[in-house]
């Protein structure tokens, strides 16, 4: 449970139709099953106890005192654990048939939740013999099982995970137009159960996944839908079993027996959700106003704490498409975004030339892509887009050329200006040394560049496009009024994983084998500002990320803790799974920390950044999603960072 993580369970028992003694037994091995896997909430079908298909049998009294009899074995078996279970039987209030979720923890049963929607049409007639239950909850007194809450409106607490609530739902509830789940949410509860039957047909798979996908997003919850499946009765119906696990629109864990090439076994669907990060949107999220004045009975429950053993994967590459059939579609959309942010900034001041500096790098590559896909959506010929080789002490021929290669095959404007002169004479204006190649080394070079770029604008009318990417900005590796500015900077909501993707996009979908071959080459050069003199076989000898540490385990710290607020302790535990047989514990812990460090030292340079459209969930403009003062302390990161063993888990 530490860092947030709670494993849940949606279970599909074998069931046969009337037979609870059967029922019983198979739900009990089932919980056995799902608890020693670490599930401490385990979620069953609706009406599992006795089968959902039981029809007018349901008004039977032997088959309810039976079901009575099923939960309180059931209950015994459970005394051991300190899992929350979630139970579907029929259940006679005051001479009423209610369709009900038992709750039971550690022998005991907690409560019933009762099913507020009871349909009425063809496949589901349940209104024949079920009423609809009531909202809130009150105590019963019940021969079998003593006092216990009935209602719907009850929340249970789960304290040893702070801000975990659940609540629970049955079938029908989740697909009315004013779902209970919505009031619970509100109410305070985090994870919603459903306990459904949910017949199959044609398409209704797909349908029901998009409805509890967009319903946990909606009301930024995770959602644990468990549904009946093989032994229910086909005689006029099939349940295809359907399990499903998932957290604020993500589908985490997905099953159905249907799918299935065996017949009639239980099936178990394990995912964990991850309540801290559910907390953290919450608060993001001011459109999400609980409901302070809801009259919800609150049940607070005792787990022992333990570090939950995570099965969820990890995505080591978070801001690029997982899914190679999206990616089209993503790359284009994101070219697109880029695109139009800066046609709308050229038409705005009227505008119709562009100056940028390449490199032969990947940013000023990408910068240079884009800006030419934007003239050519404003009609504008490429010619009028300048872009600028400035050779200094550290420029490779291979960066040049590829520099000018790319510019001439997009048809764009290649100028060449050596700064060696120019900025030798700083030195000596300054009183540097050439020859001390430190920081005044390296930022002379990169503000001249910035200083002719600008004065060529001016020269032509024109705007100087930055090529400077996301992940430079958040660890602050920018010349500060050098690189670090521009009139309008395309990449600053690109990270550097991002860039490569992009670039390797176009590669791949050119139709010009020229420009292809030339982008490879880019994708293959080493990250460098070139800004320290090449080896002497004339190879780049400054790699960014031997300084730095890798880009890829930097934009992974990035999402993190910018988009979900995770702490360091948090984010190396998920890093060691995401890039396991990659980085070593002691890299991922050295390079997260020198990321925590360089994040909150280098703000001062993101407080001015220069306007650039947000692309995705995470940006670092100081306008819109980061308003972080300069002259934040970043002791408390750091030092949990330093409390970090490798051997931890």
């Amino acid at each position: 449970m530490k860092h947030g993580f709670i494993k849940v369970a949606a279970v599909t028992p074998r069931v046969r139709v009337a037979d609870v003694e059967f029922n019983a037994k198979e739900i009990i091995a089932a919980f056995k099953q799902a608890d020693k896997e670490g599930a401490k909430i385990i979620v069953f079908p609706e009406l599992c106890l006795t089968g959902y298909s039981c029809e007018d049998l349901f008004l039977q009294e032997k088959l309810l005192s039976g079901a009575r009899e099923g939960l309180l074995k059931i209950a015994k078996a459970t005394k051991t654990s300190d899992a929350l279970l979630f139970v579907g039987m029929p259940l006679c209030v005051e001479g009423k048939l209610y369709n009900t979720a038992a709750v039971l923890q550690g022998g005991e049963v907690l409560a019933f939740v009762p099913k507020r929607n009871i349909p009425n049409y063809a496949e589901f007639y349940e209104a024949r013999h079920f009423m609809p239950g009531p909202v809130t909850a009150d105590f019963l007194d019940l021969p079998e099982f003593g006092e216990v809450l009935f209602g719907s409106e009850i929340l249970f607490d789960i304290e040893a995970i702070e801000g975990l609530s659940v609540a629970a739902e049955i079938c029908e509830d989740l697909w009315v137009p004013d779902s209970p789940h919505i009031f619970h949410a509100l109410s305070g509860a985090t994870v919603i159960v459903n306990l459904s039957a949910s017949n199959e047909t044609v398409g209704k798979q797909a349908y029901r996944r998009q409805l509890v996908l967009s319903e946990s997003a909606r009301c930024i919850c995770g959602y644990i839908y468990a549904a009946a499946g093989d032994g229910e009765s086909s005689q006029d119906m099939v349940f295809g079993g359907a399990g499903l696990i998932a957290e604020n629109g993500v589908l985490l864990e997905e099953a159905r027996q249907l799918d299935s090439a065996v017949f009639d076994k239980t099936q178990i669907v394990l995912s964990e959700l991850d309540i801290e990060k559910l907390l953290h949107e919450r608060r993001k999220d001011t459109t999400f106003v609980p409901d302070a004045e809801a009259d919800y009975l609150h049940v607070s429950l005792e787990m022992k704490k333990a570090l939950t053993k995570l099965t969820r994967t990890f995505d080591a590459h978070p801001f690029i498409p997982s899914d190679e059939g999206e990616r089209k579609e993503r790359c284009e959309e994101i070219l697109s975004i880029q695109a139009r942010g800066l046609a709308k900034r050229l038409s705005h001041i009227g505008a119709d030339k562009a100056v940028l500096g390449i490199s032969g790098g990947l940013d000023s590559t990408l910068t240079l892509l884009v800006t030419a896909r934007t003239f050519d959506l404003l009609g504008l010929p490429r010619k009028n887009i300048t872009a600028v080789t400035m050779p200094a002490f550290g420029t490779t021929d291979r960066t040049y050329r590829n520099a000018c290669d790319l510019t001439r095959a997009l048809g764009a404007t290649l100028r060449e200006i050596n700064i060696k002169k120019s900025v030798l004479q700083h030195f000596a204006d300054i009183g540097q040394d050439p020859d001390k190649h430190d920081v005044t080394y390296e930022n002379s070079q990169a503000r001249e560049r910035t200083q002719i770029l600008m004065d060529l604008a001016n020269q032509n009318g024109a705007l100087v496009i930055g090529t400077g990417d996301m992940s430079e900005l958040a660890l602050g590796w920018a010349t500060y009024n050098g690189d670090h500015m521009s009139m309008y900077g395309t990449n600053a909501g690109i990270p550097k994983t991002l860039v490569s993707h992009l670039v390797a996009y176009i590669a791949d979908t050119t139709d010009d084998k020229k420009t292809a071959k030339t982008l490879r080459d880019v994708l293959d050069t080493p990250v460098s500002p070139e800004l320290l003199p090449p080896t002497k076989d004339g190879k780049i000898s400054q790699k960014t990320e031997d300084l730095v540490g890798p880009y890829e385990l930097h934009d992974f710290f990035l999402y993190y803790m910018l988009r979900f607020g995770f702490g360091p302790e948090k984010i190396f535990r998920i890093a060691k799974m995401a890039f396991r047989g990659q980085y070593s514990d002691e890299t991922i812990v050295k390079w997260l920390g020198n990321f925590c460090r360089r994040f909150f030292t280098q703000q001062f340079k993101r407080s001015c950044l220069p306007d650039g459209p947000k692309v995705g969930s995470v940006g670092l403009s100081p306008r819109g999603d980061l308003r972080m003062p300069s002259d934040a302390a970043c002791t408390l990161w750091t030092e949990e960072v330093k409390s970090l063993s490798p051997k931890k888990k």
